[in-house]
């Protein structure tokens, strides 16, 4: 992955710097408005990161200790360590095997009157099937963990239309960067407010909002907050690429379906769209057969022609913070944990490129499993 950034970032930057308020404040609360209405939520809430996002999305529901919260155990480990920071119980479901995305009768079997919440996360970018995992949810409130899917279609609406909670990435691998940053949108304003105070210690006027008033402000701090905030100058950054967005998700999606053509000779399994959304591919994976050299054998060969791949989706329940964890049986997870690797894709790649990476993954798949030698 490699960031799309130029001179319109760097000018919106140094306009900040220039206006001498670099923290939380006005570009802020443009941004926050501007992805809202991208994504077609009624509020924004601009934080830190995705993973201090969904922590606050798991505090304003009351989440903690005793609790459970089902999540897939195919995803970045950020989504299980938000549930322990509440000191909740994550409880890992399975994922469907075309997708990645949570399986819903894997949700159903892991249900219990302790659970408190379920987090769909739309994985690489490629749109979950919220409704279907809502269908068995009951009144168990879902959030969607949205990092990598800004630009992604679901039904013919923005992933994160009439989501009663997601939350969003901007770290550099995803294609809307602001360096580091998140966002929370919401369609309620009860929650959208207080998001806003958790999010800057409690405090009942923004530190913002105080030096705009021109008056005396005493703020008042009722909860126990964080510090959660995003900067100006992320901000700034943020609106320019959202107008960036469309293009870049076009050119990914062309990528892509170049990749689909080269790789059609080879014995694996890219990602493909659901038959009810469009990725904005964040990430491409592609699935190895069963007798194909090992992951890590396929990465190392790839790296040896000067290839950059990096390892499939990690299965959080094999990692040691996570070891012993209630789960329902995960054996799509672990299959796809073990044969899945993602391919290069950015805005900047050629075809040639493309080619190189194709023909290197080619030769990788010639090498012998058991021994990694040719």
């Amino acid at each position: 992955m490699r960031p799309l950034l130029g001179e319109e970032e760097a000018a919106a930057v140094a306009e900040v710097v220039r206006s001498g308020w670099v923290a939380q404040g006005p570009r802020v609360a443009e941004f926050e408005k501007a992805f809202a209405a991208s994504v077609g939520a009624a509020h924004g809430v601009a934080v830190s990161s995705c993973t201090t996002g969904l922590h606050l999305c798991l505090h304003l529901l009351g989440v903690g200790p005793g609790d459970e919260v089902v999540v897939p155990s195919f995803s970045f480990i950020a989504t299980a360590n938000a549930v322990r920071y509440c000191d909740a119980t994550p409880v890992f479901a399975d994922v469907l095997r075309g997708s990645g995305n949570l399986d819903p009768a894997s949700v159903a079997a892991v249900l219990t009157p302790r659970t408190k919440a379920v987090m769909a996360v739309h994985q690489g970018g490629q749109p979950c099937d919220v409704d279907g995992v809502r269908a068995v949810c009951g009144d168990v409130p879902v959030i969607e963990d949205a990092a990598c899917a800004a630009g992604s279609q679901l039904r013919g609406r923005p992933v994160g239309t009439g989501a009663l909670l997601a939350a969003w990435s901007f770290h550099p691998r995803k294609l809307l960067t602001t360096g580091e940053g998140g966002m929370v949108t919401t369609d309620d304003a009860e929650w959208a407010a207080r998001l806003r105070r958790l999010r800057e210690h409690g405090m009942s006027v923004s530190a913002a909002d105080r030096h705009a008033s021109g008056k005396v402000v005493l703020e008042s701090y009722a909860e126990t907050a964080f510090n959660y905030r995003m900067t100006d100058l992320q901000a700034a950054m943020g609106l320019v690429q959202l107008g960036r967005l469309p293009g870049m998700v076009a050119r990914r999606r062309e990528l892509v379906a170049r990749y689909r053509e080269l790789l059609a000779p080879l014995d694996v399994r890219p990602v493909a769209d659901p038959p009810f959304g469009t990725s904005n591919h964040q990430s491409f994976w592609v699935e190895l057969p069963d007798g194909a050299p090992a992951v890590a054998d396929v990465l190392a060969a790839l790296a040896a022609a000067g290839v950059s791949g990096r390892r499939g989706i990690m299965a959080a329940h094999r990692e040691p913070a996570y070891a012993g964890h209630p789960h329902a049986p995960l054996p799509v997870t672990e299959h796809l944990t073990a044969r899945t690797l993602i391919l290069p894709v950015h805005h900047e790649l050629t075809e040639a490129d493309q080619r190189r990476v194709v023909d290197a993954l080619a030769d990788a798949l010639l090498l012998t499993p058991a021994t990694g030698a040719p």
